[in-house]
């Protein structure tokens, strides 16, 4: 499972790309992407201050917190995307030229990249700003939606990769972290002229478009969905392959899916793979916030949506089950080939997913996760796994044997033992057969949209002292008469249960049934070895469409639960976190927690 840190967290010696060698020394506890690592895990391994005796002590809170961050045309910014961490990086430039830091770096909805100061070092307070770097002029959607993902930092070539969005295009910026000053020839337009080049989309005919002047999201006809501007919403955290040469980007929201590769060294885009063959099949959006899982062969795995108007108008008609190419409501797996482009390598799709995509009870809402297990447990060593999505279910998959085609997907099932996953022997209750397992009950394929959904996070792995591996995985019960009311449980401990020679499967081993999430974030796990693992979630403490702002909008709560007892071991006061972005985690390592509000907040253990 860590093959991926000692490949590329690793430096071994300065690579020149555009002029630049920027090698930068790393340490084990450095967060460079999204969930920990290119596999998806969200699991910190190297975690030796915080434990759960001393996180529950009452010594542990709020340390320090920068200043609030910059506003565009009076909206105040929020963060979206998870702060990235690392230990040491000497600045170049500006007033603090020639030291080092501890340095979280952060991106705003406004359309700002900050470095900050994560502790204090060489006459400098923890908060304060180091650099700051204007990513775009013309913020999309007014401001809101500047940056929605999470960056990801290479520390070969020092390169802090970091999409943003400018009327009506986005644009891939690799961004120095020593100076937040943009590499030469970048950054790199997505935009129509870019993206409708012949050869470019690896599936069918779909063209990327660019923007609509409908003000209503619907055609002439006053059916069909169309896209507002921006049309696409590259909401998934970046990813790089194991040598840094690809950047991977996904876009989505719901009408059309885009997957798209960079080629870092030449800064251009190489190669994109949409959901779809034609634009007026409307589904796939690939918009989960953890984006695409990277495994060890380079092999990229990303899941999909669905699309709520064509569904709801057109039954399975819209859901197109019998479209060649149609890919939503999927997991899907790719191999980045230099000749071919992306191609694709593997599928899955829920043996359900016409009744849940027509009513836009989408699995995309969360991403995947690729993990290992020890040598000799299983003959399913090397799996990728789902857990949450708008159903509350989790799925297991063998990824070195995707069981979906590569043309189609299956027809529609209700028949859970027909599900191609790698399911448990147990009779689940919601089908009185073996099947998908539910957690976040009560199991539906009609409600599960907009708040009623119960999960919108990407699970976390975790293998104990004993190699025992759990998968944890938040959302929330719903309750009430539509379904829009939140309960407990809202964190699931589910075991990967082994036997040599045979397939794995899941199995419940915990419910977390003291505390209510309203729309949290992913879990994250720290630990030190396969010991004092703690799991810390974000929860929004508002319904998904509750507005982020005006007085009345949520601040957020940041919980930390022992992971294997699920003791509530720490929860921050009410309203000290200031308001924040939607579908973020905390970064947690060396000692603190990080959270990206209107500004970053740390948490550690205090002296007093």
């Amino acid at each position: 499972m860590k093959l991926w840190a000692v490949s590329v967290f690793t430096v071994l010696a300065a690579i020149s790309t555009n002029g630049y060698a920027q090698s930068v020394p790393t340490s084990p506890v450095d967060k460079l992407t999204y969930h920990n690592d290119a596999q998806r895990t969200g699991w910190n391994d190297h975690e030796s201050r915080l434990t759960p005796q001393n996180v529950a002590s009452g010594k542990f809170g709020q340390i320090w917190s920068s200043p609030q961050l910059d506003s565009f045309n009076g909206m105040p910014p929020r963060l979206f995307a998870a702060p990235l961490y690392m230990k040491s990086v000497t600045m170049e430039g500006g007033d603090h030229a020639g030291k080092s830091f501890p340095v979280a770096f952060v991106v705003t909805t406004t359309g700002y990249a900050y470095a900050i100061a994560a502790a204090a070092a060489n006459g400098v307070q923890p908060g304060t700003i180091l650099w700051r770097t204007r990513l775009t002029d013309n913020p999309c959607t007014k401001g809101a939606q500047g940056n929605l993902s999470t960056p990801i930092i290479d520390p070969k070539t020092g390169r802090l990769y970091v999409t943003s969005c400018s009327e009506p295009q986005w644009q891939v910026h690799a961004l120095d972290i020593r100076s937040g000053q943009d590499v030469p020839g970048w950054p790199v337009k997505i935009d129509a002229e870019t993206m409708n080049q012949p050869g470019m989309n690896r599936n069918g005919d779909t063209k990327w478009v660019a923007e609509t002047d409908d003000k209503n999201g619907f055609s002439s006809d006053g059916k069909r969905a169309v896209c507002r501007t921006p049309c696409y919403t590259q909401r998934g955290a970046l990813n790089l392959n194991g040598d840094g040469s690809r950047l991977y980007l996904a876009f989505g929201p719901d009408g059309v899916g885009w997957l798209i590769a960079v080629d870092t060294q030449t800064a251009k885009v190489a190669t994109a793979f949409s959901s779809i063959q034609a634009n007026q099949q409307e589904q796939g959006g690939f918009w989960a916030s953890s984006g695409p899982a990277i495994d060890a062969d380079d092999r990229i795995h990303v899941s999909s949506g669905a699309n709520l108007i064509p569904g709801r108008l057109y039954g399975l008609e819209g859901v197109c089950p019998e479209c060649d190419g149609a890919w939503g409501q999927s997991i899907l797996q790719f191999a980045d080939d230099r000749e071919r482009g992306l191609t694709l390598t593997g599928t899955y799709t829920p043996f359900n997913y016409c009744q849940a995509s027509k009513t836009d009870i989408d699995i995309g809402s969360s991403g995947v996760v690729a993990f290992d297990l020890p040598a000799g447990t299983s003959s399913t060593r090397r799996l990728l796994t789902l857990g949450g999505g708008k159903q509350g279910n989790i799925y297991l998959l063998d990824r070195d044997h995707m069981p979906g085609g590569l043309t189609r997907r299956q027809p529609c099932s209700d028949d859970s033992t027909t599900d191609k996953s790698l399911l448990a022997p147990d009779v689940q209750p919601e089908f009185g057969k073996p099947g998908p397992i539910n957690l976040f009950k009560p199991y539906s394929d009609n409600l599960g949209a907009f708040d009623q959904a119960k999960s919108r996070s990407t699970a976390a792995y975790f293998r104990d002292a004993r190699g025992t591996s759990y998968l944890y995985v938040s959302g929330s019960k719903k309750i009430g008469e539509n379904l829009t009311l939140d309960a407990p449980p809202g964190l699931a401990r589910v075991k990967v249960v082994t036997n040599p020679g045979k397939p794995a499967f899941l199995r419940v081993d915990g419910l977390e049934e003291t505390q209510t999430f309203k729309n949290p974030g992913s879990p994250v796990i720290t630990s030190n070895g396969g010991k004092d693992a703690i799991v810390w979630v974000l929860d929004n403490n508002a319904p998904r469409t509750a507005n982020l702002y005006g007085d009345a909008a949520p601040k957020p709560v940041l919980y930390a639960f022992d992971a294997l007892s699920f003791k509530l071991l720490w929860k921050n006061p009410e309203g000290e976190l200031f308001t924040s972005g939607k579908y973020n985690e905390a970064t947690v390592a060396d000692g603190i927690a990080l959270v990206g509000t209107d500004r970053l907040q740390a948490f550690g253990l205090r002296n007093d």
